[in-house]
């Protein structure tokens, strides 16, 4: 009798297991399982997305239109910035909240960046960009930051900010 392969009919048939599709083993860092096994249960960091007037379908019943996918626009590149300052507050950027950075993002006029300066991380709003740059706050009394590109490093463009109510 042949042991070992894959014999046919043998194990549980596909998408019977407790997440009702096929699933696949993978391999992965040990340090990482307990927030793999968190995302796998949560469905992703996905949520319901509402709309102001709630769709039907032909029957009359209530659904979603989608979902809201917090992995969206994000990548290897994206990191968190914890604002300490009311700076931006007019762009609705608060003290404590946290700016989604992207560090591979295209730099435009226009664009609330996160910037080094004086050894000091700061979020402003890019007015001018050439061989000076100069970074304007949007609330507290704040001068603008004018210098040389080389002393202004620009370390990304702010996709997304999450602030507590």
């Amino acid at each position: 009798m042949p042991r070992g392969g894959k014999r046919k009919g043998a194990g549980r048939p596909k998408g019977t297991g407790k997440f009702g599709v096929p699933t696949k083993a993978i391999r992965v860092p040990e340090k990482m399982v307990d927030q793999i096994i968190s995302y796998v249960y949560a469905k992703g960091y996905k949520f319901p997305l509402y709309e102001s007037t709630p769709k039907k379908d032909k029957s009359g019943e209530q659904y979603l239109p989608g979902e809201f996918d917090m992995n969206k626009g994000m990548n290897k590149t994206t990191f968190a910035f914890l604002l300490p300052d009311n700076t931006m507050s007019g762009a609705g950027l608060y003290a404590g909240s946290t700016a989604l950075v992207d560090k591979s993002a295209e730099v435009k006029e226009g664009d609330i960046v996160v910037a080094l300066w004086k050894d000091e991380l700061v979020a402003r709003r890019l007015v001018k960009y050439g061989e000076t740059v100069e970074l304007k706050s949007e609330g507290a009394r704040t001068p603008a930051i004018k210098a040389a590109v080389a002393d202004l490093p620009i370390w990304g463009v702010v996709k997304a900010v999450y602030k507590a109510l």
